[in-house]
């Protein structure tokens, strides 16, 4: 899979990608990852990729010409992945992304993620993205940081990238995951369930599903109210 991050600030990416999962992936080969800087595509010899927004308003707005510039050469790039190929943008305005949507998403062949900035893009620019999407329901100061949650969760879904099964177990897989322990058994006068140290496989399985409804009932009872493949 081919991810390729569209931001005026490549540097913040510096240091996220070069350690644990993403790292294996791309060692691995089963991920590549390229960063291209919107200002390369900016106008004029100042290379200028924003303007003030018709109307007034406080802020600066990406130009749509250098938006479709950007977007166009990133694809044109890459037309053996034409098709498997998704523009997101990283958008406040945007769905919020979900387990099921990192799924979606790892089965691409070239995922192009469009990190916005400043007061947003052109609104035009948007006829050239394929969809909108957001971390939660807060405002961030660019796409960069969503981008990067976004990754995490999508390399780890990758076929081979995590040992088989491991995906399978996690938190919203349906239900969010039990608690797990280790070592020391007692600590401060708190205990490991007797039950997970029993050694009775089948009982642990039944306790685990039912610590994880438990669980999803008292802080994500929202999982419940509607299906979930």
């Amino acid at each position: 899979m081919k991810i390729s991050i569209l931001t005026l600030f490549p540097e913040m990416f510096e240091g996220p990608f070069d350690y644990s999962i993403i790292k294996n992936a791309s060692v691995q080969n089963k991920v590549h990852i390229d960063f291209v800087n919107i200002r390369d595509f900016g106008i004029g010899r100042h290379k200028v990729v924003d303007d003030k927004p018709y109307g007034g308003g406080h802020g600066m707005i990406i130009r749509v010409d250098v938006m479709d510039a950007a977007i166009s050469q990133t694809k044109e790039k890459n037309p053996e992945l034409v098709e498997g190929q998704k523009v997101v943008l990283l958008s406040p305005k945007g769905k919020t992304f979900s387990q099921e949507k990192a799924q979606e998403l790892s089965g691409l062949k070239h995922l192009i993620l469009v990190c916005g900035r400043y007061e947003g893009i052109d609104e035009r620019s948007k006829e050239f993205i394929d969809e909108e999407l957001s971390i939660g329901d807060f405002i961030v100061t660019g796409g960069e940081i969503p981008a990067m949650i976004v990754i995490d969760a999508v390399v780890r879904l990758i076929e081979g990238v995590l040992k088989k099964g491991v995906t399978t177990t996690e938190s919203f897989s349906p239900l969010l995951e039990y608690p797990q322990y280790t070592k020391p058994n007692t600590y401060k006068n708190l205990s490991v369930p007797p039950i997970l140290l029993s050694g009775d496989h089948k009982k642990i399985k039944e306790w685990r599903e039912k610590a994880s409804l438990t669980a999803t009932i008292k802080l994500r009872p929202d999982l419940l109210k509607s299906p979930r493949k």
